[in-house]
């Protein structure tokens, strides 16, 4: 896993710690391609493409019950993940971009805390949720 860099100092993260960022980009990878896999269920079925990022926020709950390892990783990150997916559908429909495609395990494998996130420069420490 690369070295998190930031104001000049590098962060390296314990084994459990990077096992952990890796099962997070993992979910939130697996909540994207789920989330397109629906959405183009829900075309085939009615012809009409309707997006609606709160419908599918509202199946994660589901999903977590469904996939048990989905509880694991902060919410925060899967929800981002489902808004990647809602600005791939308006940059493909404003035509700045191809229509959204599955994720490969490997192929920039990331994830975002929008919030809860703290740095201690004197200390050069990070602190993510759940980690």
């Amino acid at each position: 896993m690369q070295r998190l860099q930031a104001f000049k100092f590098e962060l390296i993260p314990t084994g459990k710690q990077e096992r952990n960022m890796r099962r997070y980009a993992g979910s939130c990878r697996f909540v994207f391609n789920k989330a397109l896999a629906w959405q183009t269920e829900q075309y085939a079925k009615d012809k009409q493409f309707k997006f609606s990022y709160t419908a599918l926020a509202n199946l994660l709950p589901a999903w977590k019950k469904e996939f048990v390892w989905l509880g694991e990783s902060p919410s925060q990150t899967l929800q981002q993940a489902l808004k990647d997916l809602e600005r791939s559908y308006k940059n493909f429909f404003a035509k700045r971009a191809k229509f959204p495609r599955f994720k490969k395990h490997g192929q920039s494998a990331n994830f975002r805390f929008p919030q809860g996130c703290e740095l201690d420069e004197a200390n050069a420490r990070i602190r993510l949720p759940k980690l």
